[in-house]
């Protein structure tokens, strides 16, 4: 790869990033304001009961003060509960309440509906590189961690 390769891919996974964050947060919870990180969240819960604040940190890959501070805000606005595990009380386990399972699945499917038609924008060819380019570089981005 040269240089210029190099800076132009740099260029648009910034850009692709950046345009991401706005366009699937905008709208995504009607009169909620929530970070991708807090759907990340819910979205680990609603798929695994009993997490512990540490493995959601894990999954996440946040820091121990981020999932706290995430943990706190999300239980704030009733979207999950925390209780201390009775076997090891110093972990708390996390439930995903009633709303927050609302909250993600209406959200997931808004953002499926924005992935659907975006997808529909581009070219068979367009969609066919997307899929063979997308897993190639999450796997060489995780090989690095």
């Amino acid at each position: 790869m040269t240089e210029h390769d190099a800076d132009h891919l740099h260029h648009l996974l910034m850009d692709v990033v950046r345009t991401a964050e706005f366009a699937l947060m905008d709208e995504v919870v009607p009169g909620r304001a929530m970070s991708m990180s807090q759907l990340f969240a819910l979205h680990e819960l609603d798929h695994r009961a009993g997490m512990s604040q540490r493995e959601l940190g894990e999954r996440l890959v946040l820091e121990k003060s981020s999932v706290s501070r995430l943990v706190a805000d999300l239980e704030s606005e009733g979207l999950l509960t925390r209780e201390r595990d009775p076997a090891n009380r110093r972990l708390y386990r996390l439930e995903i309440t009633a709303a927050g399972r609302r909250v993600h699945r209406n959200a997931a499917a808004v953002l499926h509906e924005r992935y659907q038609g975006w997808a529909a924008g581009m070219t068979a060819a367009e969609r066919e590189g997307l899929a063979a380019g997308l897993p190639a570089l999450l796997r060489v981005m995780r090989a690095e961690r």
